[in-house]
C-alpha cells in the first residue's frame, strides 16, 4: 500500500523537522517508512515502496523562502505520468493563476500536489481510483490519499453513519456524502482539488458540470471514437515508455517440481514475472489493452535485461476457473487473440481455491471495506502469475457503457427514436413470452417518469422507500436485465444489502437523503449523474481489490480510469451509447485505427469475472466459517444488523434460494473489514508528537446516533 501525505498550517514550522505547533516546541511526528518530498512550513511526504520514477518533484524557481532559499513553487508528481519534466514546468507556472484542468491532462495515472508559496493544492482524479481525503489537525489540515493513515493521526472512531450508508445505497454520493469510515476524516469528491491557505481549506471543481435543461453540444460519433482511441494509445504508452522492473525480492526457488515449469513455480512463490503484462480473459477490454500494448513501440524487458527472452513481448494472462462451466468461448476468445506472436500466453488453473470466499482470514486490512474483499484471494491467484506492470481491463464497462439512466437524458433532448435499439434488446434478452410484447413500453414509461422527477423530488421518494426497504414485502424486481434496468431508472436506489439492515440503520440513511434533497447543488441530468456514481463506485471497489490482492512488487494500471481515458469517453454521443453492442464496436474502431482488424469471431460477447453459480459454491465451501463469523458480528454490536438474520440468509443461499448474493459480499466483507481493523497493532506514526492510539483503538460503538 503506498500513498502520500502532508500538511498545512499557520505556524512557519509544523513537524517534518521542527516543531509540532507553537505550543509543542520541539516535539515532531512524522509517518513511518516516509520519504520527506519537502519540509516545513508545509511538508509533504511519500510513504510506501514507490518506485524512483514513480515520484517526481520539478520546480519552477528557487526564490528564498521561509529560512532560506527554498523552492516555493513546486510540484509532486506520484504514480505513472507521461509527462517530460519540462511540461510539468509548464504546467506549474500556469497554475500560478489558479488553473487547475491542465494538469489532469497529461497520459497516466497520478496525484499531482502544488505547492505556490504557501498555497498548497493536491488533484483528485476524475474517476475516484486516486482519491484524496483530509481531516483538520493541529490547527490546520492533514491530507492524504489514503483515509487510515489520517485516522490514525486524529485517533478516529468509527462513523457508523458512513457504514450504514455504504451497506443501504453505495452507489448514492447524497447518502455518503464526504464521509469515510472514519470520524473526522472527509474525502473530496473526484473532479475535484483540495486548496489549503495556511491551514484553511478549500474544495473546487475543475470539470465543467452539464446544465440540467440544456444538453451540451455532442460532437461527432467518428471524432469522439478518435479522441478514446488517441487517450487509450497513450495512456497505454505511458506504462510501455517507463522503465521496466524486477521483483526486488524474489522467494528462493526450491527446486525443479513435477509438471511445474519455471514460471509456475514463480506464480506459486508469489512474485511476478520481470516486464509487463496484461489479461487477457476473452472480453474486449482485456483484449484490446493486451493488443494495443503488444503492437505500440515500447523499450522491451527490464534494465537488467528481464523479460527480454524469445522476443516476447508481453505476457497475457488468462484465468481458467476449472469449477465453472460455460467459460469455453471464452477461453478460445482468448487463445485466438494469443496466437499474436508478440504475445506469451499463460493459462491459470484454479480449482476450489480461488472461488470466492476463500482465503478470509489470510488479506491485508485495506483503506476501507468493499466487496472485493471476498475474490481478493481468486485475483491474487491470478496476478500472480503476471508481471511486474500488469494491465487491467478494469473501468470498461462504466466509461464506454450507456447506464439505463441515460435513456431519461435522450427523452429530455427529445431523441425518443434512440429508445428504440436498447428497449429492443432488453425485450430480446428476455426471451419470448407474452409479457415481452409490453417491455418496451415499460422501459420508455420509467425514463420518462424520472426525466420528469425533479433532483429533489427523487431524493425524498428514495428516502421514503428506504425506510421499507427490510420489510417482507418489499423485495427487488428480482434477477434478469430487464429488471435490473427498471431498478436503474430512478435519482437512487437500496442496495442489495439494505434488505438485511436495522429498521435505525435505514432510518439514519434516510435522514441523510433528505437532508441531501434540500442542500443547494449544481443538479445533472438524471443518466450522467447516476453514470458517474457508478464510476466512483467501482473505482473504489478496483482500488481495495488492488490493495486486498497486492503481490509485492506489482503494479496494476487500469487505462480506463486514466483522466484523459474517462474524459475522451465522457465526449460520445448518447446514441451511440445506448446502442447494444456499443462497447465492442468502440473498441473495434481503436483497434482498427492502429492497424489490428483480425479479431476472432465473437468479439464482444459479454463476459463475467464471477459468475452467481461460482459465488453460491464458494459460499457453500465456507459456509460454517461464515455463520461462525456471524455468532457474533461487530455489525450488530453496531446495530446495523440483526445476527440471526444473517446466519439464516446465508444458509438460504448456500440452498439455492433467490438471495442477492451480491448484498452478502456487502456484509461479509463490512464485517471481515471491521475484524481486520480492530486486531491490528500500531499506527502509521512516529515520532516525539505520534498519536498514543491507533484509529478505532476503542472497539464499535453499541449503537449508531441518529444525525441530521
Amino acid at each position: 500500500m503506498r500513498w502520500l501525505v502532508g500538511w498545512s498550517s499557520i505556524a512557519a514550522n509544523f513537524g517534518s523537522a521542527g516543531v509540532v505547533g507553537a505550543a509543542d516546541e520541539g516535539r515532531t511526528v512524522h509517518p513511518v517508512g516516509s520519504q520527506l518530498l519537502w519540509g516545513d512550513p508545509d511538508p509533504l511526504w511519500a510513504v510506501g515502496d514507490w518506485r524512483p520514477d514513480e515520484v517526481r518533484v520539478v520546480t519552477a524557481d528557487a526564490s528564498a523562502g521561509p529560512g532560506g532559499a527554498t523552492p516555493t513553487t513546486r510540484i509532486a508528481v506520484l504514480g505513472c505520468c507521461a509527462a517530460s519534466d519540462e511540461e510539468l514546468r509548464a504546467g506549474l507556472l500556469s497554475t500560478r493563476g489558479g488553473a487547475l484542468r491542465h494538469l489532469t491532462s497529461w497520459p497516466g495515472s497520478y496525484t499531482a500536489v502544488v505547492q505556490v508559496g504557501r498555497r498548497v493544492t493536491i488533484i483528485g482524479d476524475l474517476a475516484g481510483a486516486r482519491p484524496v481525503f483530509y481531516t483538520p489537525w493541529a490547527n490546520g489540515t492533514a491530507y492524504a490519499t489514503a483515509a487510515l493513515p489520517l485516522a490514525d493521526l486524529i485517533e478516529a472512531q468509527l462513523d457508523i453513519g458512513h457504514l450504514a450508508a455504504l451497506l443501504a445505497c453505495p452507489e448514492t454520493p447524497e447518502a455518503l456524502r464526504d464521509s469515510t469510515p472514519y470520524e473526522g476524516v472527509k474525502r473530496i469528491p473526484p473532479g475535484h482539488a483540495l486548496i489549503l491557505r495556511e491551514g484553511s481549506r478549500e474544495i473546487t471543481g475543475y470539470e465543467p458540470v452539464a446544465s440540467l435543461a440544456v444538453a451540451g453540444p455532442q460532437m461527432e460519433t467518428e471524432r469522439a471514437v478518435e479522441g478514446v482511441r488517441d487517450a487509450l494509445v497513450e495512456a497505454v504508452r505511458a506504462r510501455l515508455t517507463a522503465p521496466r522492473h524486477a521483483p526486488e525480492f524474489l522467494p528462493p526457488d526450491p527446486g525443479p517440481v513435477p509438471g511445474m515449469g519455471p514460471a509456475e513455480r514463480r506464480a506459486r512463490r508469489g512474485a511476478p514475472a520481470p516486464g509487463i503484462g496484461s489479461d487477457l480473459s476473452g472480453g474486449s477490454a482485456s483484449g484490446t489493452l493486451a493488443l494495443l500494448a503488444a503492437g505500440l513501440p515500447g523499450v522491451p524487458g527490464t534494465v537488467l535485461g528481464h523479460g527480454t527472452g524469445a522476443g516476447e513481448r508481453l505476457l497475457a494472462v488468462t484465468f481458467n476457473d476449472l469449477t465453472e462451466d460455460g467459460r469455453e468461448p471464452e477461453l478460445e476468445r482468448a487463445r485466438a487473440i494469443a496466437e499474436n506472436p508478440r504475445l506469451h500466453h499463460v493459462v491459470v488453473a484454479a480449482g476450489e481455491e480461488a472461488l470466492p470466499y476463500a482465503g478470509l482470514d489470510n488479506g491485508p486490512l485495506t483503506d476501507e471495506p468493499a466487496p472485493s474483499l471476498v475474490i481478493a484471494e481468486r485475483h491474487r491467484a491470478r496476478l500472480a502469475s503476471g508481471s511486474a506492470d500488469h494491465f487491467t481491463g478494469a473501468g470498461a464497462r462504466q466509461v464506454l457503457d450507456a447506464h439505463p439512466a441515460r435513456l431519461a437524458d435522450l427523452l429530455m433532448d427529445r431523441r425518443r427514436r434512440h429508445l428504440l435499439r436498447p428497449v429492443t434488446a432488453l425485450a430480446r434478452a428476455e426471451g419470448p413470452s407474452p409479457q415481452s410484447l409490453f417491455i418496451p413500453l415499460t422501459v420508455y414509461r420509467a425514463a420518462r417518469r424520472l426525466a420528469r422527477t425533479p433532483y429533489r423530488t427523487g431524493l425524498e421518494t428514495a428516502a421514503g422507500r428506504l425506510l421499507e426497504a427490510n420489510r417482507s414485502g418489499a423485495r427487488a424486481l428480482g434477477a434478469g436485465p430487464l429488471n435490473a434496468s427498471l431498478a436503474a431508472l430512478t435519482w437512487s436506489r437500496p442496495g442489495p444489502a439494505a434488505r438485511w439492515l436495522t429498521g435505525e440503520a435505514l432510518a439514519e440513511v434516510s435522514v441523510r437523503l433528505t437532508a441531501a434533497a434540500t442542500r443547494p447543488v449544481s443538479v445533472q441530468r438524471p443518466g450522467e449523474a447516476r453514470a458517474r456514481a457508478a464510476l466512483a463506485r467501482h473505482a473504489t471497489v478496483q482500488r481495495i481489490l488492488e490493495q486486498a490482492a497486492e503481490v509485492r512488487s506489482q503494479r496494476i494500471h487500469a487505462p480506463f480510469l486514466d483522466n484523459q481515458v474517462v474524459r475522451a469517453c465522457r465526449d460520445l454521443p448518447e446514441a451511440l451509447r445506448v446502442r447494444p453492442g456499443a462497447r465492442a464496436e468502440v473498441l473495434r474502431t481503436v483497434l482498427a485505427g492502429t492497424g489490428i482488424r483480425d479479431l476472432p469471431p465473437g468479439w464482444g460477447a459479454t463476459t463475467h469475472a464471477t459468475s452467481t453459480a461460482t459465488a453460491r459454491k464458494g459460499l457453500r465451501a465456507v459456509l460454517p466459517h461464515l455463520i461462525a463469523l456471524f455468532d457474533a458480528p461487530l455489525l450488530a454490536d453496531a446495530g446495523l444488523v440483526e445476527a440471526r438474520v444473517i446466519r439464516k440468509a446465508l444458509r438460504a443461499a448456500s440452498e439455492g434460494e433467490p438471495v442477492p448474493l451480491d448484498g452478502l459480499a456487502d456484509l461479509i466483507s463490512t464485517e471481515l473489514w471491521l475484524r481486520r481493523l480492530l486486531s491490528r497493532r500500531g499506527t502509521c506514526w512516529t515520532g516525539t508528537a505520534a498519536p498514543r492510539r491507533r484509529a478505532v483503538a476503542g472497539g464499535v460503538p453499541p449503537r449508531p446516533t441518529l444525525r441530521s
